[in-house]
């Protein structure tokens, strides 16, 4: 049910793209991108649904969890991603989306490190409230592991984000024209 929520996700993303677009319809357009949060919202009733008839907590209930963490934080930003390039790229309108370099890039993926720290924030609350509310540790083991490997994960994304400011990502095609 998950995958089929992702995918669900992306098909109302694409579908708005191309009704707002292609169709010329942008309030239709609009309102299905809009429906991307009640994506989120079947996925945590479908999710809650099953831990409360019984079901151990496997790494899927989790990653329900941390979907909707990164979708509450990122959602906004990946629509608004997707809607430049499907400009850009597919109607051949507006401006090419441009490449951050050096301090811009460093502070554009700290900034987008910042929306991981929150969306984990999220995503492991919504794992804590699971894990408090089955009560029985034998049915939740999966819960507390994946929130283990978030951890390590959200360390090592910072690190690449720290690096980004000790060794700025450079342009390459600067870089060969200048020698």
């Amino acid at each position: 049910m998950i995958i089929g929520c992702e995918i669900g996700f992306w098909i109302v993303i694409l579908l708005g793209l191309i009704v707002r677009y292609i169709f010329k319809q942008k309030k239709l357009g609009l309102m299905l991108l809009a429906l991307t949060p009640l994506i989120d919202l079947l996925l945590l009733i479908i999710t809650s649904i099953d831990l409360y008839q019984g079901a151990v907590a496997s790494t899927v209930h989790g990653i329900a969890a941390i979907y909707i963490g990164v979708s509450i934080v990122f959602g906004k930003s990946m629509i608004k991603w997707a809607d430049q390039r499907f400009q850009y790229y597919v109607m051949k309108e507006g401006t090419k989306p441009e490449k951050r370099y050096g301090m811009e890039y460093a502070i554009h993926y700290f900034k987008g490190w910042l929306k991981h720290l929150l969306s984990y924030l999220i995503g492991n609350g919504l794992i804590f409230a699971m894990i408090y509310f089955i009560n029985d540790s034998s049915r939740t083991q999966a819960l507390f592991s994946l929130m283990m490997i978030w951890s390590v994960v959200l360390v090592i994304d910072l690190i690449i984000s720290v690096s980004n400011f000790i060794w700025p990502k450079k342009d390459e095609k600067r870089v060969v024209k200048q020698s």
